[in-house]
C-alpha cells in the first residue's frame, strides 16, 4: 500500500477519534451544567434560542460567580435579618406595597453581605442562578409581581404572591427552612380581613 494511503488513513482516524472526543465533552459540559443549574438551564435554552449560546452564557455566569468570595452571615447577622423579615412580614397588613419594596431591599442586603454583587435586578437574578438555581425565578416572578404593582397593575394578591417568592430566596441565603408563614394570615383575623376589603 502507497504511503500516501496510509497518511489519509491516519489523518482520517484521527479526525474521528477528534469528533468523538469532542462529542464526549460536549456531552460532559451539558450534563455538568444541567446538573448545576437544574430548570435555570431549560430556561435560559428558551431564552437564548440556542443550546450552545445557553450553555456558554452559564459557563460565564459560573465563572463570574467563582470570582466573588461568597461567605456564609454571621449568627448575629442573620438573626437581625430574621428580625428584620418578621417585621416587613408584619408591615404587610397595613402597606403591601411598601412591605414588599422593603423586602427587596432586604434581600440586596443580604446579598451584599455575602459577598454577592448587587448591581441591577438581571444580573443580581443571573448571580443567584449559580448558587441557587432552584429559587432564581422565585426571585424573578416576585420582582416581576412587584413591578406590577408599582406600576398599578397590580393586586394585593400579587403583593402577597411577590412575598412568597421573596421568602423563598430570603430563606436560601439565609440557609433558613421555608416552614414559616409567608403572607398575612398570621396576623389578627380582624386586621386581615380589613385588609382584605
Amino acid at each position: 500500500m502507497a504511503a500516501w494511503v496510509w497518511a489519509v488513513i491516519v489523518v482520517a482516524a484521527v479526525i474521528v477519534v477528534a469528533l468523538v472526543v469532542w462529542q464526549a465533552l460536549t456531552a460532559r459540559r451539558t450534563k455538568t451544567l444541567q446538573g448545576r443549574f437544574g430548570e435555570e438551564y431549560e430556561r435560559t435554552v428558551e431564552g437564548t434560542g440556542s443550546k450552545r449560546d445557553a450553555e456558554s452564557e452559564l459557563a460565564a455566569r459560573a465563572e463570574r460567580r467563582d470570582s466573588f468570595d461568597i461567605r456564609p452571615l454571621a449568627p448575629g447577622a442573620r438573626e437581625r435579618y430574621m428580625t428584620e423579615w418578621e417585621r416587613i412580614q408584619a408591615r404587610f397588613v397595613d402597606d403591601p406595597g411598601g412591605a414588599v419594596h422593603e423586602a427587596d431591599g432586604l434581600i440586596q442586603s443580604v446579598m451584599s453581605d455575602r459577598g454577592y454583587p448587587v448591581e441591577d435586578f438581571d444580573q443580581r437574578a443571573s448571580d443567584l442562578s449559580v448558587d441557587h438555581p432552584q429559587v432564581v425565578e422565585n426571585y424573578r416572578d416576585g420582582h416581576r409581581l412587584a413591578r406590577a404593582a408599582e406600576l398599578g397593575n397590580g393586586t394585593t394578591e400579587d403583593l402577597r404572591r411577590a412575598m412568597q417568592h421573596y421568602r423563598a430566596l430570603f430563606d436560601e441565603l439565609l440557609g433558613q427552612s421555608a416552614d414559616a408563614p409567608l403572607s398575612r394570615d398570621d396576623a389578627p383575623a380582624e386586621r386581615s380581613e380589613s385588609v382584605r376589603r
